[in-house]
């Protein structure tokens, strides 16, 4: 039950809120975060028993996942006209207490605001094939001006040359994945359920089976029982998000700006989905960041492009995501 009070809000609006931070991507949709509401402000947490060992042994997709809850949970309480006061890794004792959240006085959202709040419940990874219809050229420069804004880059690789590089490192990191049976073991245990589950991709939201020689669609989220796809684009947008250095404090700005990345994304009325192999492996990783920036370390690659709806992904009740009001001695 969550009870008027923390930040000056509702019990209601702090419902929204929460809910609106539970709605974040995460990988395979583990949803690896949970919430503490104080008298002052509400801690997010990061949920360590949600990490995936194999495919993310150092937690770095689980912090970039928290720090895309952490957007929404800044977005929500700026539509509740609070000004979110964020404090990151507040406590160097607890690593997995991600950020705490207090009131820096009052302020109503701005029209961009809004429209990034209103995408929140329509945002989707969409893992189905795309048109081959471009993303117009505004749309391009929302979504580098959405990761500046939250301190990263986005570059949108075009450069053909570049684009073959990235093809054939995503098939080989592809390949070197799905040779491991541990990692195809987690994969399995987290994606193509038909049970009713609240986390994990299920089939419905997997699309079809890629095709052999697929370059850009390459996971098979269905659990091998979906048809193969046909008429994948031949060319969609690739876009790399990179922070300025690695480590968990940018990795959890790297998510914030990756969500607003993906709701800039919906507002324009564009499908994404995740090419998350290509920094799961180490040196492929440090590869595309030799052949995309030079400098700055990649930390999340995007497919994009014009797609149709598709089924959102269960969440967790918001009882499950909620700590007890006083943290353990």
């Amino acid at each position: 039950m969550i009870e008027t009070g923390s930040l000056g809000l509702t019990g209601r609006q702090l419902r929204d809120a929460v809910e609106a931070a539970s709605r974040a991507p995460s990988l395979h949709n583990t949803q690896p975060w949970r919430f503490r509401l104080t008298a002052d402000g509400i801690e997010l947490h990061a949920d360590r028993s949600r990490q995936l060992t194999v495919a993310d042994p150092s937690g770095r997709e689980l912090r970039i996942a928290c720090g895309a809850a952490l957007y929404n949970l800044r977005l929500a309480l700026t539509g509740h006209g609070v000004r979110p006061l964020v404090t990151l890794l507040p406590d160097p004792a607890c690593p997995d207490h991600v950020a705490t959240i207090r009131r820096g006085g009052a302020r109503p959202p701005t029209p961009e605001q809004r429209r990034l709040l209103e995408a929140v419940p329509r945002r989707r990874t969409n893992r189905r094939p795309f048109t081959d219809a471009e993303v117009p050229t505004p749309a391009r420069h929302a979504l580098r001006r959405a990761a500046l804004d939250e301190g990263a880059w986005l570059d949108l690789v075009a450069d053909p040359v570049q684009r073959v590089e990235l093809g054939a490192l995503a098939r080989q990191a592809h390949e070197r994945q799905m040779a491991d049976p541990e990692f195809v073991a987690e994969l399995e245990r987290w994606t193509g359920q038909d049970e009713d589950r609240v986390d994990g991709v299920p089939a419905a939201a997997g699309g079809p089976l890629p095709r052999p020689n697929a370059t850009w669609v390459l996971r098979d989220y269905s659990g091998g029982t979906g048809p193969t796809a046909d008429g994948v684009e031949a060319e969609p947008l690739i876009a790399v998000l990179s922070a300025y250095a690695d480590g968990p404090r940018e990795e959890i700005r790297a998510g914030q700006a990756m969500e607003r990345v993906l709701l800039t994304a919906t507002t324009h009325g564009l499908a994404v989905s995740f090419l998350s192999q290509l920094v799961e492996v180490p040196d492929l990783r440090e590869s595309m960041r030799r052949l995309i920036s030079g400098v700055r370390p990649p930390q999340v690659v995007l497919r994009i492009g014009q797609g149709w709806p598709v089924p959102a992904t269960p969440r967790r009740p918001l009882a499950d995501l909620l700590l007890s009001a006083d943290p353990p001695a």
